[in-house]
């Protein structure tokens, strides 16, 4: 009860900041009265535009997996460890110093591991990569932060920071960790860990903002094919908790290919899927957790026939996997058209495999519900029906999630702010290519000292520059600029540089 009302108090108190910082209108906003800026004379912790809901979204999940456990469980749940880590996972999405930023990541992977040895299982394969996770992110970080952009230092900083931000968003072929915790852990802790998506996150604070052009091409790269792989594997998982851990994958495989291809709409689509799928997978995965409580590890290889026993389970289990994939009338379903329409522009095959993602997505997630809850009739001797506070904790999610997709302008708009300033960021601290003067002996000079490759490079990193701000607009974002609140509280007139105070 006390972990509850904490978790209830800290969700009242991150909505209110929402609110808040939606009525100040400003880009970032801090405490008036923050003692941490007076002692460091810099404010190191603040919430902005792309934050504000990610803090919201984190708490309400803490909440409603703690509401959602059985009195049969209780013994078996790291309260206090839950609590621990809801408070890093908030000071991870509270900050943008790099180096506090990689602290608060780097303490949030103690909980699941306290969880691990608790439980008395193993924890190698987890030690290991989150070991190299937090070293090659401090190190890369470190070498980027004391090198020139033109070193070989600064570009092995930026090679090893990827590589950490690979590894803690499960990307194959660093992805046996994800797999081993929800194998070993609680399914909550192992859910609450991984559905914020923290890797993500730092790829949008510490890469995207100084990252060349071809490397957010190679990310997205690796990115997409994971989804697709990751969908794959979860249509052959013969285990419900080996199938739930690859279609997160898949998911947070997809968020990341939206966030590196770095134009408005991708990006817009990107963080509007982090948001729902964050929601959807999170119900989706209370859901399959409901359903264990009652029968154990639920195996896929044959027919269970649930539905007789849980039919509330079972309509809860197929609405929130179907709204994972986008179905109609949730808000995956824009936040997904979103993505595809704004990567197809830049990368084609790339559009096309995360279509192919979704499709091996959704098959997946029908044959699941038709293996858990159709087919042979199985009889028991107990009552198997949901309780109040389970369905109360799903109910919840699929009210936003419903809500969002009836009425998705005022989140799509808000993702669309975020988005611009994101790429306004990465274009303040990108130098700027040294453009050709036409009809000038200085400007052909100067071209031709150059060599061929710095040509190119340069040429390269120029077209994408214009091309964020350039290229057509799908109707979807035009729908999206076109809107009276967007442009009511969006505008051109509004300075999106200030930082205020609230």
């Amino acid at each position: 009860i006390l972990t509850l009302l904490v978790l209830f108090l800290a969700l009242v108190l991150n909505c209110a900041a929402w609110v808040d910082f939606t009525l100040v209108e400003a880009v970032e906003a801090h405490d008036r009265w923050d003692a941490i800026r007076y002692l460091w004379g810099a404010d190191l912790f603040l919430i902005d535009e792309f934050s504000a809901p990610l803090l919201m979204l984190t708490t309400l999940h803490s909440l409603l997996t703690v509401l959602a456990t059985l009195r049969t469980k209780m013994d078996r749940v790291p309260y206090s460890g839950i609590l621990w880590s809801q408070g890093l996972t908030q000071g991870i999405f509270c900050t943008k110093a790099p180096w506090l930023l990689m602290g608060f990541m780097a303490l949030s992977v103690v909980p699941p591991l306290l969880d691990l040895l608790r439980r008395g299982k193993p924890v190698r394969v987890f030690v290991i990569h989150m070991s190299a996770h937090i070293g090659l992110m401090w190190a890369g970080w470190g070498m980027m932060a004391t090198q020139d952009r033109d070193s070989s230092l600064f570009l092995l900083g930026g090679v090893l920071l990827v590589l950490s931000v690979l590894i803690r968003s499960g990307i194959a072929p660093f992805h046996c960790w994800v797999t081993d915790l929800f194998e070993h852990a609680s399914f909550g802790t192992a859910i609450l860990f991984v559905t914020p998506m923290a890797g993500a996150y730092a790829a949008v604070r510490l890469i995207m903002p100084v990252a060349p052009a071809w490397s957010l091409q190679w990310l997205a790269l690796v990115s997409v094919l994971t989804s697709v792989y990751a969908a794959g594997m979860a249509m052959v998982q013969r285990e419900s908790r080996r199938f739930y851990c690859y279609l997160f994958l898949s998911h947070a495989s997809l968020v990341l290919v939206g966030l590196e291809t770095v134009t408005p709409e991708a990006l817009t689509g990107a963080l509007c899927v982090w948001f729902s799928s964050s929601l959807s997978l999170t119900g989706f995965g209370l859901t399959l957790r409901s359903v264990e409580a009652r029968l154990g590890r639920l195996s896929l290889k044959d027919y269970h026939g649930l539905y007789e026993h849980m039919p509330n389970l079972a309509a809860l289990f197929l609405i929130t996997g179907l709204a994972a994939v986008g179905f109609p009338g949730t808000i995956g379903f824009v936040s997904s058209e979103l993505l595809v329409d704004g990567v197809i522009h830049v990368y084609p095959g790339f559009g096309f495999a995360i279509v192919l993602a979704s499709a091996l997505n959704g098959i997946s997630i029908l044959a699941t519900y038709f293996k858990l809850f159709t087919g042979t009739r199985y009889t028991s001797t107990i009552s198997l029906q949901s309780r109040l506070q389970e369905r109360v904790a799903v109910v919840c999610l699929l009210l936003i999630m419903i809500g969002g997709g009836i009425w998705p302008q005022p989140f799509i708009s808000s993702r669309q702010h975020a988005a611009e300033h994101l790429i306004q960021e990465r274009e303040e601290r990108l130098p700027e290519p040294a453009p050709l003067v036409n009809g000038s002996s200085e400007g052909i000079a100067e071209a031709e000292s150059e060599t061929e490759s710095d040509l190119e490079a340069s040429w390269s990193m120029w077209h994408l520059d214009r091309r964020v701000t350039e290229k057509r607009l799908s109707p979807a974002s035009i729908a999206i600029n076109n809107t009276s609140a967007y442009q009511e509280r969006k505008g051109p007139t509004r300075n999106r540089d200030a930082t205020s105070d609230h």
